[in-house]
């Protein structure tokens, strides 16, 4: 009995060993991988002054900034906290105390929004700087002209951006939330050759698709998945395939600014931010709906988010 004890204890011990073995090499490449550097020279954009560009700035960090750094740009510390798993603050954008920007140059704010590379050269995470890479130089342009002259606010002095415990970051490295260091999913040799004027149609509909990330959570084809965060319900197909088939375009606008489905149920803004999206004009929420109608009817999909 005792030689079967033993056994069974050294069995166990080297499992434990392996188990442990295995997490520090996953801690040691999503450490390997969060370190990174990449060297990118940020293209030189015209950062206009005008009222008019001021507004639009305004209103395109209102609808694509303020879910994450609050509606007066000044971060949200502890924005995403994951118990046992991870703290992630949305820092200040603004030149108050806590600042993160308050030394940038217009390349710095480029290179980080259009590029996801940090002035160590490392990557942002989580903010979506690759589906920004396709803003056009116009918008980019009138919203680094918004967050540059926003009134400061001082809040998240000196707190940690992102603070992963050694199991949050061994899940990480075992890609339990799939990618989230932006200047890895980026081109950035290139630059979309055009981009179309603004209107109701599919092709500013993609546009807009492309820049507000829906494929964060439906998936890269629109068709649904399962999306990064851990706690978020199934995201929906959103072609003609799912529920959005028998939707007019008015359906989708009343979604949009209610939060409720025409079906009556309620989405869930903490995984769909309809009070962010909703603030979108009827035009640009009409281009999207005439986008998502003509993309190909394809099956519901639950596969993670790549």
């Amino acid at each position: 009995m005792k030689k079967v004890l033993k056994w069974a204890g050294v069995v166990l011990g080297s499992l434990l060993g392996l188990i442990l073995l295995a997490a520090a090499g996953l801690y040691a490449k999503a450490s390997m991988e969060m370190n990174k550097t990449y060297d990118v020279q940020a293209q030189s954009i015209p950062i206009p002054t005008d009222a008019e560009s001021l507004e639009r700035g305004k209103y395109l960090a209102d609808v694509l900034c303020a879910e994450c750094h609050d509606y007066d740009m000044g971060g949200k510390p502890g924005w995403m906290n994951i118990p046992g798993i991870a703290v992630i603050s949305a820092p200040n954008l603004t030149s108050g105390s806590g600042s993160v920007v308050a030394d940038f140059s217009d390349e710095d704010w480029v290179r980080a929004l259009r590029h996801g590379v940090k002035t160590d050269g490392k990557s942002v995470f989580v903010m979506p700087s690759s589906d920004f890479y396709y803003m056009s130089d116009g918008d980019l342009g009138s919203l680094l002209a918004y967050l540059k002259s926003s009134p400061p606010v001082n809040r998240g002095e000196g707190e940690e951006i992102l603070q992963f415990t050694l199991l949050g970051q061994a899940a990480y490295g075992a890609g339990a939330f799939g990618n989230l260091l932006e200047a890895s999913k980026v081109d950035h040799s290139s630059r979309p050759a055009s981009f179309p004027e603004p209107g109701v149609t599919a092709g500013y509909g993609e546009y807009l698709v492309n820049i507000h990330s829906c494929q964060i959570c439906h998936g890269v084809d629109l068709a649904g998945a399962d999306p990064p965060d851990p706690e978020s319900t199934l995201a929906p197909n959103l072609t003609p395939g799912g529920d959005l088939a028998d939707w007019t375009d008015a359906d989708f606008i009343q979604t949009l600014r209610t939060g409720i489905v025409p079906e009556g149920r309620r989405l869930v803004p903490q995984f769909m931010p309809w009070d962010y999206k909703g603030r979108m004009t009827d035009d640009e929420l009409k281009a999207i709906f005439m986008y998502l109608q003509s993309l190909p009817a394809l099956e519901t999909s639950t596969a993670p988010v790549k």
